[in-house]
Protein backbone atom coordinates (compact mmCIF):
# COMPACT_ATOMS: atom_id res chain seq x y z
CA UNK A 1 0.00 0.00 0.00
CA UNK A 2 1.58 3.13 -1.10
CA UNK A 3 1.72 6.37 0.47
CA UNK A 4 -1.60 8.14 -0.79
CA UNK A 5 -3.51 5.17 0.14
CA UNK A 6 -2.48 4.96 3.28
CA UNK A 7 -3.83 8.74 3.95
CA UNK A 8 -6.93 7.96 2.58
CA UNK A 9 -8.03 5.22 4.48
CA UNK A 10 -7.01 7.02 7.61
CA UNK A 11 -8.94 10.08 6.28
CA UNK A 12 -11.68 7.94 5.47
CA UNK A 13 -12.01 5.78 8.86
CA UNK A 14 -11.89 9.39 10.28
CA UNK A 15 -15.02 10.70 8.06
CA UNK A 16 -16.68 7.62 9.02
CA UNK A 17 -16.91 8.88 12.82
CA UNK A 18 -19.89 10.78 14.06
CA UNK A 19 -17.92 12.48 16.76
CA UNK A 20 -15.23 13.50 14.32
CA UNK A 21 -17.71 14.90 12.37
CA UNK A 22 -19.56 17.00 15.28
CA UNK A 23 -15.81 17.95 16.08
CA UNK A 24 -15.16 19.85 13.10
CA UNK A 25 -18.57 20.95 12.93
CA UNK A 26 -17.52 22.94 16.47
CA UNK A 27 -14.25 23.53 15.45
CA UNK A 28 -15.41 26.05 12.21
CA UNK A 29 -18.16 27.79 13.69
CA UNK A 30 -15.44 28.37 17.28
CA UNK A 31 -12.70 29.09 14.65
CA UNK A 32 -15.49 31.46 12.77
CA UNK A 33 -16.36 33.20 15.84
CA UNK A 34 -12.71 34.47 17.02
CA UNK A 35 -11.88 35.66 13.44
CA UNK A 36 -15.30 37.31 13.09
CA UNK A 37 -15.12 39.31 16.51
CA UNK A 38 -11.31 40.36 15.64
CA UNK A 39 -11.85 41.33 12.37
CA UNK A 40 -14.51 43.55 12.95
CA UNK A 41 -12.59 45.48 14.86
CA UNK A 42 -10.29 46.24 12.29
CA UNK A 43 -12.92 46.36 9.54
CA UNK A 44 -14.53 49.16 11.72
CA UNK A 45 -11.05 50.92 12.20
CA UNK A 46 -10.74 50.19 15.60
CA UNK A 47 -7.74 49.54 18.08
CA UNK A 48 -7.23 46.41 18.72
CA UNK A 49 -6.17 46.24 22.58
CA UNK A 50 -5.56 48.77 24.93
CA UNK A 51 -1.94 47.89 25.70
CA UNK A 52 0.54 50.82 25.92
CA UNK A 53 3.49 51.50 23.25
CA UNK A 54 6.08 50.68 25.79
CA UNK A 55 4.49 47.10 25.68
CA UNK A 56 6.21 44.73 22.94
CA UNK A 57 3.06 43.57 21.29
CA UNK A 58 1.16 47.23 21.76
CA UNK A 59 3.99 49.03 20.08
CA UNK A 60 3.47 46.27 17.25
CA UNK A 61 -0.44 46.56 17.34
CA UNK A 62 -0.51 50.55 17.24
CA UNK A 63 2.57 50.58 14.36
CA UNK A 64 -0.35 48.23 12.75
CA UNK A 65 -3.15 50.57 13.58
CA UNK A 66 -1.53 53.56 11.82
CA UNK A 67 -0.94 51.73 8.52
CA UNK A 68 -4.21 52.62 6.89
CA UNK A 69 -6.20 50.10 4.66
CA UNK A 70 -3.52 47.66 5.19
CA UNK A 71 -4.97 47.24 9.24
CA UNK A 72 -8.75 47.13 7.35
CA UNK A 73 -7.66 44.13 5.04
CA UNK A 74 -6.48 42.16 7.53
CA UNK A 75 -10.10 42.50 9.24
CA UNK A 76 -11.56 42.05 5.51
CA UNK A 77 -9.73 38.63 5.31
CA UNK A 78 -10.38 37.61 8.57
CA UNK A 79 -13.97 38.27 8.61
CA UNK A 80 -13.83 36.69 4.73
CA UNK A 81 -12.24 33.30 6.53
CA UNK A 82 -14.92 33.02 9.17
CA UNK A 83 -17.46 33.48 7.23
CA UNK A 84 -16.74 30.94 4.86
CA UNK A 85 -16.35 28.49 7.51
CA UNK A 86 -19.34 28.91 8.60
CA UNK A 87 -20.77 26.96 5.26
CA UNK A 88 -19.83 23.50 4.36
CA UNK A 89 -19.44 24.12 0.87
CA UNK A 90 -17.29 26.65 1.11
CA UNK A 91 -15.02 25.51 4.35
CA UNK A 92 -12.40 24.45 2.92
CA UNK A 93 -11.63 27.86 1.26
CA UNK A 94 -12.17 29.34 4.53
CA UNK A 95 -9.26 27.16 6.43
CA UNK A 96 -6.97 27.91 3.84
CA UNK A 97 -7.60 31.36 3.69
CA UNK A 98 -7.41 31.28 7.49
CA UNK A 99 -4.00 29.32 8.03
CA UNK A 100 -1.64 31.77 7.03
CA UNK A 101 -3.57 34.06 9.10
CA UNK A 102 -3.65 32.56 12.79
CA UNK A 103 -0.09 31.10 11.86
CA UNK A 104 1.44 34.14 11.99
CA UNK A 105 -0.71 35.29 15.07
CA UNK A 106 0.15 32.54 16.67
CA UNK A 107 4.39 33.31 15.85
CA UNK A 108 3.87 37.09 16.92
CA UNK A 109 2.20 35.89 20.09
CA UNK A 110 5.28 33.43 20.80
CA UNK A 111 7.81 35.49 19.84
CA UNK A 112 6.40 38.88 22.12
CA UNK A 113 5.25 36.38 24.78
CA UNK A 114 2.07 37.98 24.99
CA UNK A 115 -0.56 36.20 27.32
CA UNK A 116 -3.57 37.64 24.94
CA UNK A 117 -2.97 35.11 22.45
CA UNK A 118 -0.14 32.78 23.78
CA UNK A 119 -2.67 29.99 24.24
CA UNK A 120 -5.39 30.73 22.28
CA UNK A 121 -3.58 31.33 18.91
CA UNK A 122 -1.28 28.09 19.05
CA UNK A 123 -4.86 26.06 19.87
CA UNK A 124 -6.29 28.25 17.00
CA UNK A 125 -3.39 26.75 14.42
CA UNK A 126 -4.14 22.88 15.60
CA UNK A 127 -8.18 23.41 15.07
CA UNK A 128 -7.30 24.69 11.87
CA UNK A 129 -5.06 21.82 10.46
CA UNK A 130 -7.97 19.77 12.28
CA UNK A 131 -10.20 21.19 9.51
CA UNK A 132 -7.01 21.00 6.12
CA UNK A 133 -6.88 17.60 7.30
CA UNK A 134 -10.54 16.63 7.38
CA UNK A 135 -10.77 18.17 4.17
CA UNK A 136 -8.02 16.15 2.73
CA UNK A 137 -10.31 14.72 0.09
CA UNK A 138 -10.67 18.00 -2.07
CA UNK A 139 -7.23 19.47 -1.70
CA UNK A 140 -5.05 15.86 -2.18
CA UNK A 141 -4.68 16.07 -5.92
CA UNK A 142 -1.90 18.63 -5.34
CA UNK A 143 0.33 16.34 -3.66
CA UNK A 144 3.00 15.28 -5.92
CA UNK A 145 2.32 11.61 -4.79
CA UNK A 146 1.14 8.53 -6.56
CA UNK A 147 -2.91 8.13 -5.90
CA UNK A 148 -5.27 5.02 -6.27
CA UNK A 149 -7.42 5.17 -9.46
CA UNK A 150 -9.87 4.16 -7.32
CA UNK A 151 -12.48 6.99 -5.35
CA UNK A 152 -13.65 6.06 -2.21
CA UNK A 153 -16.84 7.84 -1.65
CA UNK A 154 -17.17 9.74 2.03
CA UNK A 155 -19.60 8.15 4.16
CA UNK A 156 -23.54 9.33 4.99
CA UNK A 157 -24.60 10.52 8.52
CA UNK A 158 -26.68 7.38 8.78
CA UNK A 159 -23.56 5.21 8.46
CA UNK A 160 -21.71 7.08 10.43
CA UNK A 161 -19.64 5.21 13.83
CA UNK A 162 -20.97 6.00 16.75
CA UNK A 163 -18.08 5.06 18.86
CA UNK A 164 -16.05 7.51 20.64
CA UNK A 165 -12.35 8.21 19.57
CA UNK A 166 -10.51 7.91 23.05
CA UNK A 167 -7.07 8.30 21.40
CA UNK A 168 -8.02 11.01 19.45
CA UNK A 169 -9.30 13.21 22.19
CA UNK A 170 -6.77 11.88 24.70
CA UNK A 171 -4.32 13.20 22.04
CA UNK A 172 -6.19 16.53 21.77
CA UNK A 173 -6.59 17.00 25.41
CA UNK A 174 -2.48 15.97 25.69
CA UNK A 175 -2.07 19.12 23.17
CA UNK A 176 -3.84 21.34 24.85
CA UNK A 177 -2.06 20.35 28.34
CA UNK A 178 0.90 21.09 26.62
CA UNK A 179 0.33 24.56 24.98
CA UNK A 180 -0.66 25.32 29.01
CA UNK A 181 2.56 23.74 29.81
CA UNK A 182 4.59 25.98 27.79
CA UNK A 183 2.52 29.30 28.43
CA UNK A 184 2.86 28.64 32.52
CA UNK A 185 6.54 27.18 32.40
CA UNK A 186 8.07 27.26 28.98
CA UNK A 187 9.77 31.19 29.86
CA UNK A 188 11.25 32.03 32.78
CA UNK A 189 9.82 35.53 32.66
CA UNK A 190 7.11 37.18 30.97
CA UNK A 191 6.43 40.93 30.20
CA UNK A 192 2.71 40.31 31.12
CA UNK A 193 0.18 42.88 30.08
CA UNK A 194 0.58 45.93 32.77
CA UNK A 195 3.38 46.23 35.31
CA UNK A 196 1.25 45.03 37.96
CA UNK A 197 1.23 41.78 36.60
CA UNK A 198 5.11 41.75 35.86
CA UNK A 199 6.27 42.09 39.04
CA UNK A 200 3.58 39.64 40.25
CA UNK A 201 6.24 36.94 38.96
CA UNK A 202 9.70 38.77 40.68
CA UNK A 203 8.84 37.10 44.28
CA UNK A 204 9.37 33.75 43.16
CA UNK A 205 12.57 34.95 40.75
CA UNK A 206 16.07 33.44 41.81
CA UNK A 207 17.02 37.67 41.25
CA UNK A 208 13.70 39.56 42.51
CA UNK A 209 15.84 43.38 41.69
CA UNK A 210 16.57 42.07 38.39
CA UNK A 211 13.08 40.97 37.76
CA UNK A 212 11.47 44.18 38.81
CA UNK A 213 14.01 45.95 36.66
CA UNK A 214 13.00 43.54 33.58
CA UNK A 215 8.97 45.02 34.25
CA UNK A 216 10.45 48.57 33.96
CA UNK A 217 12.53 48.06 31.07
CA UNK A 218 9.30 46.70 29.38
CA UNK A 219 6.47 48.98 30.65
CA UNK A 220 8.10 52.24 31.59
CA UNK A 221 10.96 52.40 29.83
CA UNK A 222 9.63 50.75 26.43
CA UNK A 223 12.82 49.04 26.09
CA UNK A 224 12.64 46.17 23.44
CA UNK A 225 11.89 42.85 24.44
CA UNK A 226 15.70 40.99 23.86
CA UNK A 227 17.54 43.82 25.58
CA UNK A 228 15.28 43.70 28.79
CA UNK A 229 15.54 39.53 28.18
CA UNK A 230 19.45 40.05 27.88
CA UNK A 231 19.62 42.27 30.90
CA UNK A 232 17.78 39.94 32.99
CA UNK A 233 19.25 37.40 31.79
CA UNK A 234 22.75 38.94 32.82
CA UNK A 235 21.57 39.91 36.17
CA UNK A 236 20.63 36.28 37.35
CA UNK A 237 23.53 34.20 39.67
CA UNK A 238 24.95 31.59 37.77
Amino acid sequence: MNISAKLDQLHLQARGNKWLYIFAIFLRFALAFGFITSGMVKVWGERFTVLPVSHPMGNYLEALFHTGYYYTVIGVMQVTAAVLLLFPRTALLGAVIYFPIILNICILSLSVRFEGSFVSSPLMVFANLYLLCWYYHKWKYILPINRPSVENELPQWKDLSSKFPFKFFAGSFGAVAMVFLVFFYGYDIMPRNTTRDCLSQCEDSPNPQACRDFCDCIHKQGQPLKKCLDAYHVALPE
